[in-house]
């Protein structure tokens, strides 16, 4: 790794030091030689080791934005070679970049201040709250790559957006039905700016849900999650907490060990604003997933994934999680539906949005399917207050 890392003058570059302490601090070596020996991701940091001074996240950004450059960047950030930054949020800007140079002028004129004052502000305002998810970030660019694509449709008919009325945006409607949903924050926001008048698209109606687990198997499921050692440590704790909790993978990725703790009698997991107190088996499990990690890595403090992904610093895919649990029998969808619905049941529904971080409106819709109502709990709160 020293010679690695080592540049013209012959030594490490300062900045560097911190990583080569990580990275040649552990038990084993080997593999770590092996992805000395193999890796493009080594090859390229052995590059960057010989410009230390232009080692930013800006000068990342003019390199392809493939898996090496994002293990990297995740080496560095983790090591605190590079300050920490909000990655989903800097991923959405960098991809921006990239589509608008893509675009004709005329296109860029409207997508360049959609994008920039309709999408990512919005975005840099959830991720100041910690809240911009992988999720998220893929559904922005979804719905700014269904605007070029109607864009698109529109210079096809020989359209401009200030000409677009009702008829020609339901006709786009009906021959993309399942992109409509995606351009609604572009009908919103070139109706709000005078651009367009009159013009409506609403979500299409929503869909309720139509694949449960019957009480014994979600039950067997559960036990299964916290007992069977021969499945992997985190497909437990993964599995658990989506039976459990209702949680969907998309948060329980984002999840970070300062979120556990324990206290003289019991353990819980901050889910939102609220500590949820966890069964002592799942608490358990927790420990075991914390005491695996590896030690927190200068400068202390940093915040630690509670089930980090292959790339330093960057959460699982949620998708490749969800193959993962199916192969291990866990089926996710269903068993969701089925711990939502018993918390629905249990629990007034603005309880539920409030305990887990819910939509209000989710919650509503759920407690509608579920044959409940806000009325008794709101009538309650009503009576409670002086």
């Amino acid at each position: 790794m020293h010679d690695l890392l080592t540049n013209a003058s012959g030594t490490v570059p300062a900045a560097l030091t911190p990583l080569e302490a990580v990275l040649t601090d552990v038990t084993n070596r080997y593999p770590v030689l092996e992805w000395i020996r193999r890796s493009p991701a080594a090859r390229l940091l052995a590059s960057l080791a010989q410009s230390p001074d232009n080692l930013s996240h800006q000068a990342l950004e003019t390199l392809p934005q493939d898996a090496n450059t994002a293990y990297v960047r995740g080496l560095l950030v983790t090591a605190g070679v590079l300050p920490q930054r909000q990655e989903n949020l800097a991923r959405l800007e960098i991809w921006l970049a990239g589509k608008l140079a893509q675009l004709p002028p005329h296109h860029v004129t409207i997508v360049r201040p959609f994008a920039e004052w309709g999408i990512v502000k919005d975005a840099r305002r959830r991720a100041a709250r910690g809240r911009y998810s992988l999720a998220a970030y893929k559904g922005d660019c979804t719905d700014i790559r269904v605007t070029i694509k109607f864009l698109a449709w529109l210079d096809d008919q020989d359209l401009r957006v200030s000409d677009l009325a009702q008829a020609h945006l339901d006709d786009w409607a009906s021959t993309h039905p399942t992109q409509r949903t995606r351009l609604i924050p572009f009908v919103r926001w070139v109706h709000a700016r005078r651009i367009v008048r009159d013009l409506e698209i609403h979500h299409r109606p929503t869909q309720l849900p139509g694949t449960f687990q019957d009480e014994a198997t979600h039950q067997a499921e559960l036990l299964r999650c916290l007992t069977d050692t021969d499945l992997p440590l985190p497909m437990r704790i993964i599995g658990a907490l989506v039976r459990l909790y209702a949680l969907p993978l998309t948060r329980i990725v984002e999840l970070t060990t300062d979120q556990f703790h324990h206290d003289a009698d019991a353990a819980y997991l901050t889910l939102d604003r609220h500590p949820v107190l966890l069964p002592p088996m799942l608490a358990t499990l927790l420990d075991e997933q914390i005491a695996q990690l590896p030690d927190p890595l200068p400068p202390s403090g940093r915040r630690r994934l509670l089930l980090p992904g292959a790339v330093p610093g960057r959460p699982r895919n949620p998708a490749g999680l969800a193959d993962q649990l199916r192969h291990h029998g866990l089926p996710v969808r269903a068993a969701r539906n089925t711990a939502l619905m018993e918390a629905i049941t249990d629990l007034p529904p603005i309880v539920v949005a409030d305990l887990f971080g819910m939509n209000p409106a989710t919650a509503h819709r759920w407690s509608q399917l579920a044959g409940s109502s806000w009325a008794p709990y709101l009538e309650d709160r009503q009576r409670s207050r002086p």
